[in-house]
Order: structure tokens, then C-alpha cells, then sequence
């Protein structure tokens, strides 16, 4: 839905940045840039660039052009402003982010209007498969295909899910013919094919693709059901095979996060790599930790929740090696504009793009500035740290979820002190399981019971508190002007916050307080 307004701020905003542009190559640029009183620090300039950019590319969706000359132009206004850090310098940060990010998103919006053509149409494709395929609710093989090839040769952008028939697995990689009739999609995916017909054209197997599935098989033999599907879920993200009980369980007390590859799991490995090296070598830390990221990203794929959280992984890294200052909103803000400038679609549809960085900005810049406020050092323990993460960042995302879903679990926050203190553990002793059953097949069992009593307990405590009445709340009417309002306050306090901490160490990551983040969510 267009917001209230939208039309009539866009068109202001190009007027003034016309005016702006005429305005700077006129004989007025010397009291334009005339010295200030005040100089704006260099991250507020940085923020203000990423949001603009943001909110360009944003407004794009709505079909609004601006030409390349102009991001140009206002570019050379932003460099020349920059000499004097006054209010100019954000009018001119602003417009040239604006300018960027209207640019980028017509030129994404322009290549999607090749699928329009081609909705409510019986057609045939060529695709590569992003994942393994799996058996969905209609017993289909299911999965999310790229590098979608029309029969002319044409390739269009994004990627398609795809359930249909005729073989008997996909694997990644494999290149499928796909005959069917193509739907419009939502969130990550720009289209959709069901009930086609499938044929594997090439198979392009790789060594980490088939220790993978080698894995997941050791995994399946060394635990029983539900537990193998559960650990796959806390290491890999696969959910498909969860039983729905399950799903539903996690889902009423606010646990369907710790199955799904996050910033959490990736934070884990990260942290386990710079407890046993940092000691030694920063060097070796720093490198073993970009390996591990990249090994993650390999094993377990490169879905939109898992760039992400390597892209805030990899920016704290840089940070804390060169020993720089990085604030948590810059931070966010750029590696929001990294992703949304890849794939703008993240910011017109894709509802998980929204809850990760809401849920970075709880655990990443709300958390530590209660940590800085509240008295006592209760928040250094484990537990009561993870009760502060989880609060802030349910507080970001309720909102949304209830204006989107409304929906929210009223012991969610009871749940998470549970259950995610133990997933690290539970994380570890699954993948020595899994190993178990890859290479000792007859004897995995001693291996594995460790993991079946922490796995069991994760799960009977979900079901425990799932069982409660009432717990699940659905059906919440949770208007527009309600949301807007609940973020206003939370930015609100948020800068309250900053400003009752100004005295105080800045809520800022570096090489020495880095671990403080170790429980991001995406």
C-alpha cells in the first residue's frame, strides 16, 4: 500500500534537489557554502547517506526515474559541501543518497517488468537450482531456482520457487528444465512455478555439496526423529523435514529463530574461533574467523538471512582488526544498503529483510545502551545477557509482526532464557552426532546421546510452555498510524538513551567489545 504522502514528498524533494543543483553552479555557491557554526560529525554524514539511499531506493517501487546525471551532479554537491560540515552538507548527503538509491531501484524495477509478460502463461525454462530440493505439503519437490533462462535466451533477474514433478531429486547446482505456468511472487522470490514438470538437464555436483547431504544422512542415523530434522535446523537451517508439531510448538513461544541460519549461528562459530586464538594472534583470529565465515556461507548456503549476517559479521571484523570506532547504526545502515542495492526487492517485499535488521538494532544498539544505563552487573551474566538480547529484540520486531502478522507470543522472552543459553552446546554436540554417523556408523549411538538429552529438553521445554493456555495470541488488529507510532517512541528512547550516555563509553564495536554482540539475530 502507497503511504500517505508519498507522491508529494518525492516530488519535493526532486524540486529541491533541481533548485539545489542550479542553485550551486550559480553565483550564490559562496554563501551557499558560507562557513558554519557548527560541524556535523562525519558518522551522522555517513547515516544520513545510508538512510537516503535506502529510502530511494525504496520509493522506486512506486515507478519514480531519476537520471544518472543527476546522482552525478549531486555527488560533486555532497564533495564540494563536504569542505564546511554544516547543515548543507547533510541537505546535499541526503539528495545524492536519494538521487543513488532512485536511480538503482529504477533500473531494478525496469529489469523486473520482464516477468509481467510471462504471468498466468504455460512456459518453458531453464533454471539452476539454489538448494536441495525437498518434499513440500503436496508432496511436490520444492525449491528456490536462479539464472532463469527463457527459451530466447533472455535471463531474468531474481530467483523463482519451483515445486513440480517428473524426477526424483535436485540437487544444488543442477541445471532443471521447469514447464509450467508462471505466478507472481512475494517475499525473496520474483515469481513462482507449481504442479510443473521438472527435468535434470546437467548435474554439476560439488565436495561441499556432497558433504552435506553425507551429513545430513550421518545425522539421520546417529539420532531419531524429530531430534535429526531439529539439529539440521540449528545447524544448517533446513526446516522442511520438521515435523509441523514441532514448527508449531517453537512458534507459540517465540523459538522459530534458532532454526534458522542467522547472525546467531554464525556469532557462535565466530566467538568460539576468537576465544581459542585471539589470545595468540590477531592475525590468525581475524583470518580463521573470514575463513569460517566463508566455509559457513558454503555449507550453508547463501540465502538472504545468511549474507546478511556475513556482511555485519565481516564489517565488525574489519572494525575490530584495524581498531577502529564502528558505530552499530552506521554498521547496519551499510550493510542494509549492501544488500538492498544487490537485490532492491528485499526492501519492496521481502518481510525477513525487515525483521533481521530490526532485530540487529535491539540486540546491536538498544541492548548495550541498557546495558550502559541500568546499575549493577547482573547483565555480565550469561543468562540475564540473553534475557536483555532477546527483549530488545523482540521489542523491535513486535511491532511489525503485529501489524504484518498480528500475531505474538506472550512468553517468548521466558523461552529464549531457556532454551537459546543452551543452543551453542546443543549446536556442538549435534555436529559431533552427525560425524558420528558419517564415519562410525555402528557406534554413533554412544556418541549421540548427549545430543538426544539436550536436543530433548530444547524440545520438551517448547512443547511444555506451548501447552499453556492462551499463550498464543492471533487475530491482533494492529493498525498503520500504531506502528509508526511504536517506532517513534523507540527512536525516542533510543536517543534519550544516547544522550544519558554521552559521559560513558559509546555503545561502539571494537576489537575489545565485540563479544558483547555475540547474540545477534537475522
Amino acid at each position: 500500500m502507497e503511504p500517505f504522502g508519498a507522491p508529494f514528498l518525492i516530488n519535493f524533494l526532486l524540486t529541491y534537489s533541481r533548485s539545489a543543483i542550479v542553485y550551486f553552479y550559480t553565483d550564490s555557491m559562496a554563501a551557499l557554502f558560507s562557513p558554519p557554526g557548527h560541524r556535523f560529525k562525519r558518522s551522522t554524514l555517513y547515516l544520513c547517506l545510508f538512510l537516503s539511499i535506502l529510502v530511494g531506493i525504496g520509493v522506486a517501487h512506486w515507478g519514480y526515474v531519476v537520471p544518472g546525471i543527476w546522482c552525478l551532479l549531486l555527488g560533486v554537491l555532497a564533495v564540494v559541501a563536504c569542505v564546511h560540515r554544516s547543515f548543507m552538507v547533510i541537505v546535499a548527503a541526503v539528495l545524492f543518497g536519494l538521487s543513488c538509491g532512485l536511480w538503482r531501484g529504477a533500473a531494478y524495477a525496469h529489469r523486473l517488468q520482464a516477468y509481467d509478460a510471462l504471468f498466468y502463461r504455460q512456459i518453458t525454462v531453464t533454471a539452476v537450482a539454489s538448494e536441495d530440493a525437498t518434499y513440500g505439503k503436496t508432496k511436490q519437490l520444492t525449491f528456490a531456482a536462479h539464472n532463469i533462462t527463457l527459451e530466447n535466451g533472455i535471463i531474468l533477474p531474481g530467483k523463482m520457487l519451483v515445486s513440480g514433478y517428473g524426477v526424483n531429486a535436485v540437487f544444488q547446482n543442477d541445471v532443471i528444465s521447469i514447464s509450467g505456468k508462471m505466478y507472481p511472487s512475494r517475499s525473496a522470490n520474483q515469481a513462482r512455478m507449481s504442479f510443473a514438470n521438472l527435468s535434470v538437464l546437467e548435474e554439476h555436483p560439488t565436495l561441499i555439496a556432497s558433504f552435506r547431504r553425507k551429513f545430513i544422512v550421518g545425522t539421520q542415523n546417529a539420532l531419531p526423529e524429530p531430534l535429526a530434522p531439529f539439529v539440521m535446523g540449528l545447524l544448517i537451517g533446513q526446516r522442511a523435514t520438521l515435523p509441523d508439531n514441532i514448527k508449531t510448538d517453537l512458534q507459540k513461544v517465540g523459538l522459530t529463530h534458532i532454526i534458522a541460519v542467522s547472525g546467531y549461528n554464525l556469532t557462535i562459530i565466530l566467538q568460539a574461533s576468537k576465544k581459542v586464538f585471539g589470545k595468540r594472534s590477531k592475525r590468525i583470529s581475524t583470518l580463521l574467523s573470514v575463513l569460517l565465515i566463508g566455509v559457513f556461507l558454503l555449507i550453508a548456503g547463501n540465502s538472504a538471512s545468511i549474507v546478511r549476517a556475513a556482511i555485519v559479521s565481516l564489517l565488525s571484523i574489519a572494525a575490530g582488526y584495524y581498531g577502529r570506532a564502528f558505530k552499530p547504526c552506521n554498521l547496519l545502515a551499510l550493510a542494509a544498503v549492501i544488500t538492498a542495492w544487490a537485490n532492491p526487492a528485499y526492501i519492496w517485499s521481502d518481510l525477513s529483510w525487515y525483521l533481521s535488521f530490526l532485530a540487529f538494532y535491539g540486540v546491536m544498539v538498544l541492548g548495550p545502551l541498557i546495558q550502559a544505563r541500568w546499575p549493577g552487573k547482573w547483565h555480565d551474566s550469561l543468562i540475564m545477557s540473553i534475557a536483555l538480547e532477546s527483549l530488545c529484540a523482540e521489542l523491535l520486531t513486535l511491532p511489525f509482526i503485529l501489524f504484518i502478522f498480528g500475531q505474538m507470543s506472550k512468553i517468548g522472552l521466558l523461552a529464549n532464557v531457556l532454551v537459546v543459553s543452551l543452543v551453542p552446546l546443543a549446536m556442538l554436540l549435534g555436529a559431533i552426532a552427525g560425524l558420528a554417523g558419517m564415519y562410525l556408523g555402528s557406534i554413533a549411538g554412544w556418541f549421540a546421546w548427549p545430543a538426544v538429552l539436550m536436543l530433548n529438553y530444547m524440545l520438551d521445554t517448547a512443547h511444555i510452555l506451548a501447552s499453556v493456555p492462551g499463550v498464543f495470541i492471533n487475530g491482533i488488529g494492529f493498525p498503520l498510524p500504531a506502528l509508526i507510532t511504536s517506532y517513534v517512541i523507540i527512536i525516542m528512547l533510543t536517543i534519550v538513551l544516547m544522550h544519558k550516555t554521552r559521559g560513558q563509553k559509546p555503545a561502539t564495536i571494537t576489537d575489545r567489545n565485540e563479544p558483547k554482540y555475540r547474540g545477534m539475530l537475522a
